[in-house]
């Protein structure tokens, strides 16, 4: 029981961190560009198949295509995500230049992130209510007892609390990041 109801939590933890990677804190990121996707001898792939993602300095990402060619249709999709960035084009790399954010948008930046903690931890509470219902249906097929069914349901609890806490420490984690100037 409580392996598969590990991963399961653990999965909704590795997919809040991924979702929070796309979330632009005031420094430079190359995951920032991971849900851009260009369009690439007629499929849509990640810019981090058409060339390599680069920082070399705290605010700029530099893209170098693997083929020049791609250089206008990257930076098309660039600016046509919702980042809000401006790339320039040189003709051999293209350069994303962060802009520092304001404190409008860090505090927009925090509640996205608070958002996103609350759909984990909804997640993870929507396992454990999986779980729950699978140990009540054991106590009426299989004729577990009810101290049983009751012992299961305080170790699913310790270990959703426990997923809880984490989610925690990732939101206040990236919010720092966030409101770090």
């Amino acid at each position: 029981m409580s392996s598969t109801i590990k991963e399961r939590m653990e999965k909704s933890i590795s997919a809040l961190k991924s979702d929070l990677a796309t979330i632009r804190t005031g420094r430079a990121n190359s995951a920032l560009l991971d849900h851009i996707r260009v369009n690439y001898y007629g499929s849509d792939v990640p810019v981090n198949q058409v060339g390599s993602i680069s920082v070399p300095e705290p605010r700029i990402l530099m893209i170098s295509p693997w083929e020049k060619s791609a250089l206008k249709t990257i930076e098309k999709a660039i600016q046509a995500s919702d980042l809000g960035l401006n790339p320039s084009n040189d003709g051999e790399v293209i350069r994303v230049i962060l802009p520092e954010l304001t404190e409008e948008r860090r505090k927009d930046l925090v509640k996205q992130v608070r958002q996103a903690g609350e759909k984990a931890k909804v997640a993870i509470r929507n396992i454990r209510r999986d779980e729950n219902d699978h140990a009540k249906k054991q106590l009426q097929s299989d004729g577990v007892s009810e101290d049983q069914v009751k012992q299961m349901q305080d170790e699913v609890q310790k270990i959703t609390d426990h997923y809880i806490v984490e989610v925690d420490h990732v939101i206040e984690h990236k919010e720092k990041d966030i409101l770090t100037v």
